[in-house]
């Protein structure tokens, strides 16, 4: 039996969509991709392979107690410790701060604002400062949160490094957290509103568990986001060390772990050079684990939803 006409003009259509043709530009820019991804990589390895060498005396030799101890002047002995708490609590207030903003930001854009001229103008202006350097943000927080803040802030302190950060991944988050929302589908809203719940009931039981992984990945990865230079300044020329544990301490002289790799980087290389890279390769190891934990964290979220 014959096969009826719209049986084969539904085989030719499917041939045409499956793209049976040869593609050869779309291939060319699949390489192309594929390429550049392994280039990264292979520099990647590259430069961490180099500082796993150069710092291969300590992280062999003293690895736990570079970690746990305190800065010394003599090479032998010092450590990270100091610049590890720093950084964990300069992370801390990115979290509590930018991280509530910056969500509460996005969902008031995208789920209550109107779209106006002046939405519009807030959004474009969000997106700008997400492009600006990190160093803009650094002259900015010795500018306002060092210098004119000092009364409140204690100066170049853990406080002021940490709410300047917070300020520089604060649009990041914004867009990030916006996006997600954004590619909830309307059906989903469109339940919740057919049933009864009001507004923010569809937002906080729908919406934002829908938009979690993205959130959530958007969010994690814009605090390991590198911040060496805003910090740099910030820090100035004072050399102080955080220690962690007293919330008087957020007021005084801190160290983070980037400030830490810079100054041991000025010192003599024949006997700061393995500590300058073991500090680099630390610091490698906290970035890759928290851009880990994001996805694996945004993989188990997914599969709940």
């Amino acid at each position: 039996m014959a096969a009826a006409p719209h049986a084969l003009a539904g085989e030719v259509v499917s041939a045409r969509i499956q793209g049976r043709r040869a593609d050869v530009g779309g291939t060319l820019f699949k390489y192309a991709l594929l390429g550049a991804l392994l280039l990264t990589i292979a520099v990647l390895a590259v430069l961490l392979y180099s500082q796993v060498d150069r710092g291969s005396e300590v992280l062999t030799g003293r690895l736990g107690d570079f970690i746990t101890s305190k800065y010394s002047s003599l090479s032998t002995r010092a450590g990270i410790k100091q610049g590890i708490n720093g950084t964990l609590t300069i992370a801390a207030f990115v979290i509590v701060i930018a991280i509530p903003l910056g969500v509460g930001a996005a969902v008031y854009l995208e789920e209550y604002a109107q779209k106006t001229r002046l939405t519009r103008f807030i959004d474009v202006n969000i997106r700008n400062l997400a492009g600006v350097p990190s160093v803009v943000y650094g002259i900015l927080g010795l500018a306002i949160f060092a210098r004119a803040l000092r009364n409140f802030t204690g100066g170049a302190s853990v406080m002021a490094a940490g709410i300047t950060l917070a300020v520089l991944v604060l649009p990041i988050v914004i867009i990030t957290s916006a996006e997600a929302i954004r590619a909830v589908p309307d059906s989903i809203r469109e339940a919740g509103f057919g049933v009864g719940a009001t507004r923010w009931e569809v937002i906080r039981s729908h919406v934002l568990p829908y938009a979690l992984p993205g959130i959530l990945t958007g969010t994690v990865l814009s605090v390991a986001r590198p911040s060496a230079r805003p910090l740099l300044i910030v820090v100035g020329a004072k050399t102080g060390f955080f220690t962690g544990g007293d919330l008087g301490d957020l007021r005084d002289n801190f160290q983070a772990l980037p400030s830490q790799i810079y100054q041991f980087s000025r010192l003599p290389e024949s006997t700061w050079g393995a500590n300058t890279a073991a500090a680099i390769v630390v610091l490698l190891v906290i970035v890759l684990a928290v851009n880990s934990a994001a996805i694996l964290l945004r993989n188990r979220f997914e599969k709940k939803r």
